[in-house]
């Protein structure tokens, strides 16, 4: 059977996304050394899950939305920039999520459970942060650069947009980067 790579997620709406674009137009003029994120492919992962038999899907989609059931629609704000893993070694430029990281960490801690009872899905070592990935870092230089506007952007706003769905995507490499299709949609549907 086949496998697709797969991960959970929001959709962070257009308003964000061009916020997002001019950010991204206004810091490749600092270093050319990183590789932006396509406004279409910009969204918030909530649990990346790897390989997923195709056989399996139907019952992640299931869970995915055992746990949606639990949460309301919420407002997401998109806010500030950050890097993973330090200012010092950037590799990933993201902005970060201000009102809505509790629901998004809460839908993150149900998903993982609903995964984790599946099988097949290991948790992460490291803590989920709640952030829009913009691009990832590709020269010394450009770390370099990247670190220095950082303390010059905290201010950034991207926007806000309501979530009332979580998504599951199928995520396919090619010679471009990712190609993200969602293959499943869960309402928040809690009170």
């Amino acid at each position: 059977m086949a496998r697709r790579r797969t991960f959970i997620g929001i959709d962070i709406g257009d308003a964000i996304r061009g916020s997002a674009k001019a950010l991204q137009k206004e810091l490749a003029k600092v270093d050319p050394g990183v590789k932006w994120v396509t406004p279409e492919s910009m969204h918030v992962t909530l649990l990346f899950l790897g390989d997923v038999d195709d056989r399996e899907l139907h019952a992640v989609c299931k869970a995915v939305a055992a746990a949606a059931r639990g949460e309301p629609s919420f407002s997401l704000r998109v806010s500030g920039l950050g890097v993973f893993p330090n200012a010092r070694r950037p590799k990933v430029v993201w902005a970060g999520v201000t009102d809505g990281a509790d629901v998004l960490r809460r839908l993150h801690t149900a998903l993982e459970e609903k995964m984790l009872a599946l099988g097949g899905y290991r948790s992460e070592e490291r803590g989920y942060t709640p952030h829009l990935t913009l691009g990832r870092v590709n020269t010394p230089e450009a770390a370099v650069a990247v670190a220095a506007e950082l303390p010059k952007r905290t201010a950034w706003q991207g926007g806000r947009v309501t979530v009332d769905e979580v998504l599951v995507y199928d995520s396919e490499l090619n010679s471009d980067g990712p190609v993200y299709t969602v293959v499943g949609r869960a309402p928040l549907a809690g009170q």
